[in-house]
């Protein structure tokens, strides 16, 4: 995909920091960070969302965003690690990417989760886990 801003860094068209990088991931520095150290994986093939990557690309995303959230305490020194990714709403790049974002208490970072809502009812919440059932049950 030739428009795709994550593919022309995968093949090698725009400069990027590397952090890692292996047969079917990339990760690199976030040029926009939210904290120094923000870091992108991605896929190096195209994939638009989570739920297009394919089961054999699945176990390899997971293992390097638990070695990239590792890496935020190890390398930065962070006390942990924020760890985000949109599909569709919000996703700035058609391609699938995972933040890991080092945190550290006090930081400051709010916002992303914010703000909560409650169920009317139990059994107003009975009935979203039923249609969440449903659908993983098709």
């Amino acid at each position: 995909m030739s428009e795709c801003l994550f593919c022309a860094i995968v093949h090698g068209s725009l400069a990027v920091e590397l952090v890692l990088e292996d047969e079917e991931m990339l990760a690199f520095l976030d040029t926009r960070p939210v904290f120094k150290g923000h870091t992108l994986l991605v896929p190096r093939r195209h994939v638009p969302t989570l739920p297009d990557l394919p089961d054999e690309l699945a176990l390899p995303f997971v293992a390097a965003s638990r070695r990239l959230a590792r890496a935020m305490v190890d390398g930065l020194g962070a006390q942990g690690s924020f760890v985000c990714q949109n599909n569709v709403v919000s996703q700035s790049v058609p391609h699938l990417h995972l933040h890991v974002i080092p945190r550290t208490k006090g930081d400051g970072l709010r916002g992303f989760l914010w703000p909560r809502l409650r169920y009317d009812s139990p059994e107003e919440m009975g009935e979203y886990a039923a249609r969440l059932r449903s659908a993983l049950a098709d």
